[in-house]
Formats: C-alpha cells, structure tokens, sequence
C-alpha cells in the first residue's frame, strides 16, 4: 500500500474533502467533550482508572459527575478515593469529609493540603455515576507504549485521509 502514491493521485477536491472530513471528525469528538462537562458539571467527565481501585480494576473507565469545586491548593486531583468517614463542622454547619484509597493502608491527609485534616464540599472535584469496564486500557497501554500510540495515530489519520467515499 503505496499511502504517498494515494495522496498524490488525489485531486485537490478529494484531498480537500479527506482533510475536512478529518477536521469534522476532532471537533466533533471536542464538542461532544466540552457537552459532557456542561451536562455532569464535572470538568472531567471521563476518568481512567490507572491503579487499581480495589473496587474499580486498572482499565475501567469512570463517569464522574457533579463537579463541586477544585482541592484547596487550586489544583485538580483526579483520584478517586471513597469517603470513609464525615462529621459535621461545629463552625458552619458544612460536613467534612475524610478520604482513603481502596488500596491504600492510611488515609489520604498526607495529599491534603499542609495543616488540613479534613476535606469540605468545595474540595471535592465529583462523584463516579458509572463505569465502563477495560475500555480505558487502550489508554494504558498508549500511555506505556509511545511507539504505539504514535503508529495508531499515524494509521488512523491516515486512513481518514485516504479513505474514498464509494
């Protein structure tokens, strides 16, 4: 399969069309995003699990919803972690939360901010409403294999290229 051969054989419509076709292809995927963040809230509706959960294996893909606000240092943290204990807040009336990872031996204090024990509602970035299982290890295998990910790129732009309407 001569790809080069194929390009220059094209007519400039034709190739015009592939590479506008290709566009469409990326925003489309871009709009349906930035349409997913609006409707959970949440400014990242998609996660993938990388190290497993305990109750979510390595691969799955989380959909998260309601986003209440950023960690306390500014920063978005994307771990999951369960809630495992909350009390009510003497101050203000506001529940404070008390996170640990599935798979971890302690709590999560140590990634809290300096000198804070707990987490409030505005530090909790959402809340997992479902999952996809092993759909998220093409991500995992891409993120360790680079080669990979660049020769997959490569062939699926390529195929959008060249690909001819019948």
């Amino acid at each position: 399969m001569d790809l080069f051969g194929d390009l220059r054989r094209m007519n400039k419509r034709q190739l015009y069309y592939q590479v506008l076709n290709f566009a469409m292809i990326v925003s489309s995927a871009l709009m349906i995003w930035k349409g997913l963040i609006v409707i959970t809230g949440s400014e990242s509706p998609i996660v993938v699990v990388l190290r497993g959960l305990g109750s979510f294996p390595d691969g799955h893909i989380l959909l998260l919803s309601r986003k209440f606000g950023a960690c306390s240092d500014g920063r978005y943290r994307f771990g999951v972690h369960c809630f495992i204990t909350s009390l009510p807040s003497r101050e203000n009336g506001n529940i404070k939360f008390l996170t640990k990872g599935d798979n971890n031996e302690v709590d999560d204090r140590g990634l809290y901010k300096e000198g804070q024990n707990w987490l409030e509602k505005k530090d909790v970035v959402g809340r997992a409403r479902g999952f996809l299982p092993y759909v998220g290890m093409v991500t995992i295998i891409m993120n360790d294999y680079p080669k990979f990910k660049y020769a997959l790129l490569a062939v699926m732009g390529a195929y959008v290229l060249l690909k001819r309407e019948s």
